[in-house]
């Protein structure tokens, strides 16, 4: 199964959520993650605390969803809606939810502020993502009304 994981400039949300991913997945499933306006490169930031936290990001790289190498079984769209974002809505068949995350890349202030934006955001990604592979997957994968209702639970959980 594939997972999208879905933003606006498929920097730093996406990136981390596609690494975390992948690094926590079981054999079959696989995270994949694309922009619909990519920055065409991927936030330092991101990069580095995912290096912090053992994660490895070799071979990522901020692309469109017009390019994807497969076609996602689910996407899940991770763009804030409180920050006025507009988060592209995949087209096609497949299993969608939304899991909104503040993009931390957009704060400002102390070096200390900006690293506990970075921080939060990957806690509550990894959060979520634990969640998920925390699902009966492959009990979900024949009901697809439940496993959204699943993914959408837990992109309301709180951090």
């Amino acid at each position: 199964m594939h997972v999208l994981f879905l933003c606006t400039g498929n920097s730093c949300r996406s990136l981390i959520s596609e690494a975390v991913f992948n690094h926590l997945a079981p054999a079959g499933w696989q995270a994949i993650s694309a922009g619909s306006q990519p920055t065409g490169k991927l936030n330092e930031r991101a990069l580095a605390l995912l290096a912090a936290k053992g994660i490895p990001t070799a071979g990522y790289f901020s692309k469109s969803w017009d390019a994807l190498p497969v076609t996602p079984d689910i996407v899940v769209t991770v763009c804030a809606s409180a920050a006025g974002e507009t988060c592209p809505a995949y087209l096609g068949p497949v299993l969608r939810t939304h899991w909104g995350v503040d993009d931390p890349s957009h704060v400002t202030g102390t070096e200390e502020e900006i690293d506990a934006a970075f921080e939060t955001a990957y806690a509550i990604l990894r959060g979520r993502i634990e969640a998920f592979l925390a699902l009966p997957l492959d009990r979900l994968a024949g009901d697809r009304a439940a496993f959204k209702r699943e993914l959408d639970r837990i992109g309301g959980l709180l951090p």
